[in-house]
């Protein structure tokens, strides 16, 4: 029997776990992944949180956010492959959403490669775009992409 997915806060204890989610997620073309010193570097840093999605125990998908001076930002989101699709990356980013509210922020910011699906979910969750970083991310194939500044007001 297959358990409902659960959404928990986690910690530095959880970095294992990010990373078998991590390149999963995004595909190495796009040069978006992070490693896992760069995970742990930022999670120790004041204002910074990680929620883990789990399915029957195991970590199919993360968000982590940090909040500064009022503003939240979404560092990044990323389901595995296998439960993209079945809203695992929407009720992560609601989540985002409530807890940036219930940690006072103002505004909601996210950046996300042009082109990206997620686009769709950002946007049908109240994200505008406000910016664009031209040729941001760098691919393996050398290919250069823009990243879409998105925001919101934490409150609608």
């Amino acid at each position: 029997m297959t358990e409902p997915l659960a959404l928990e806060a986690a910690g530095l204890e959880a970095v294992g776990e990010v990373m078998l989610v991590m390149p999963d997620s995004f595909d190495p073309e796009f040069g978006e992944a992070w490693t896992a010193g760069q995970c742990a570097s930022l999670m120790t840093m004041p204002g910074v949180w990680l929620t883990l999605a789990r399915e029957n125990g195991a970590a199919v998908g993360f968000s982590l956010a940090r909040i500064v001076a009022g503003e939240a930002e979404l560092l990044l989101l990323a389901v595995r492959k296998s439960a993209q699709r079945r809203g695992v990356g929407r009720k992560l980013l609601e989540r985002f959403i409530s807890d940036s509210a219930g940690k006072r922020a103002d505004k909601l910011h996210l950046e996300v490669r042009h082109g990206n699906q997620a686009v769709l979910l950002y946007k049908n969750l109240g994200f505008e775009e406000v910016g664009r970083r031209f040729n941001y991310y760098r691919g393996a194939s050398g290919g250069q992409y823009d990243a879409l500044t998105l925001a919101r007001p934490a409150k609608n």
